[in-house]
């Protein structure tokens, strides 16, 4: 081990032992004090000078422990909110909200932000008289109450929910000069909940079963068909989102949650699964909910919500705030599994390069992507693809139109184009 010399003696590194006379130790008290006194006496009027440049929060005492029991966000953020379009549906019961997507940072969605479509409006629900019945195909009808389900082992897990719909002011050209509009019916949160595989073990389900009638307790009664595989995979019976139980809009106090799957099959209000041999080919799967194709024929049970990406920052929402370096900020998606790439173009997608994906990256939930870019002052044209797992692209609105038609609005994952003027603000604008 090398030894390193003793440092030289010198004012800043030579140690003073206090005296042991007394007469002697109270001098050096006294004179302590008094140089003490002064150095307060000094550091309270330079106090006194800086205190009249804090800002006036700096200067008080701010509200105590909040007396409203449950927190809210600062008043400085009430801007950011759901936003509804009333003339979407004829009334709001039957309606839908929309995320802000470009002000949410990470992946997790608040709850009070989570997008919400309703078809009969918000069932108020009594967990204390509301139960689970599950019947039809299986060995043992049975029933289960709020309280039941919490007593089987949980699990948690972070997913998107998106709406088929999400997408259809693009479709089949730009409407909206928005990303909340236009990408808001998606959100991502922690759903805690019982495996339905587990209830279904419970009841044990019988051979001939291939599909299950999942009903909600609202006042439309909301039923759709569901794969038994599905059901069996790793769809969820739900009772809390982000750490607390479900919020009535999100289906209090048990919904489905089919991680991957179009939003209408992911049932709120959850009071019946029935099990049978084949679809019950409810309205929700075959007056809406289809896929209208170029030759007229509709294709149905397109239950997956296929790769997708958005630049959330710079959109609309979010101009430029000048020349210059900037970073370039995005969500991207897959009901097939895990994202693994995300390409950003700046000029049309003429030319792409690769961004940085932000852990976590988690199977069928929000990956936030982003990419650094010194911006010229010129117009340029933003967009994202992303490439899932399976190494599905996500598609340009021409190569989906190829395949679909102008006809079909649901499902729509085409890339999306933000047109940057010359003065920062932004447009949704579309490339032929």
């Amino acid at each position: 081990m090398k030894k390193y010399p003793p440092a030289p003696l010198n004012k800043t590194n030579v140690t003073t032992s206090v005296t042991t006379d007394p007469a002697k130790r109270r001098l050096f008290l006294k004179s302590g004090l008094l140089a003490g006194a002064g150095l307060v006496s000094g550091s309270a009027s330079a106090a006194s000078s800086s205190n009249k440049l804090l800002p006036h929060w700096s200067r008080h005492l701010g509200p105590g422990v909040a007396s409203t029991g449950y927190g809210v966000p600062s008043r400085f953020e009430t801007d950011v909110q759901r936003k509804t379009l009333d003339w979407l549906r004829a009334r709001r019961e039957s309606s839908v909200s929309f995320s802000p997507l470009q002000s949410q940072h990470g992946i997790i969605t608040p709850s009070g932000l989570v997008f919400e479509r309703h078809h009969a409006g918000i069932a108020d629900i009594d967990p204390n008289s509301h139960y689970l019945l599950i019947h039809g195909l299986v060995e043992r009808p049975l029933k289960f109450t709020l309280s039941d389900l919490m007593r089987f082992p949980s699990v948690s897990r972070i997913h998107f929910l998106e709406c088929a719909a999400n997408g259809v002011l693009n479709y089949p050209g730009a409407q909206y000069n928005s990303l909340q509009f236009n990408f808001g019916m998606l959100s991502c949160c922690e759903w805690t909940g019982v495996p339905l595989s587990t209830l279904l073990k419970e009841a044990g389900v019988r051979k001939p079963a291939k599909w299950i009638l999942a009903e909600g307790a609202d006042a439309a009664a909301l039923t759709r068909s569901i794969p038994l595989d599905k059901a069996l995979d790793d769809t969820l019976v739900v009772y809390a989102q982000n750490g607390e139980m479900l919020r009535p809009e999100q289906g209090y106090p048990m919904r489905l949650l089919l991680p991957g799957w179009e939003g209408i099959i992911n049932v709120k209000w959850l009071r019946r699964l029935e099990l049978g041999d084949k679809p019950w080919e409810t309205r929700e799967e075959t007056a809406t909910y289809t896929d209208l194709m170029p030759d007229g024929k509709a294709r149905q049970y397109t239950f997956v919500m296929e790769t997708k990406s958005v630049i959330t920052s710079p959109c609309p929402e979010n101009p430029m705030a000048g020349k210059g370096r900037v970073s370039i900020n995005g969500l991207a998606w897959s009901g097939h599994g895990r994202i693994k790439r995300v390409d950003v173009s700046v000029d049309g997608g003429r030319n792409w390069r690769t961004a940085r994906l932000q852990g976590p990256v988690q199977n069928k939930s929000l990956t936030r992507f982003s990419m650094d870019w010194d911006w010229n002052g010129e117009v340029a044209l933003l967009q994202s693809r992303a490439i899932d797992e399976t190494g599905y692209v996500q598609p340009t609105m021409a190569e989906l139109r190829k395949i679909r038609g102008i006809r079909s609005f649901y499902h729509n994952n085409s890339i999306q184009t933000w047109l940057i003027n010359k003065n920062g603000e932004v447009e949704n604008v579309q490339l032929a």
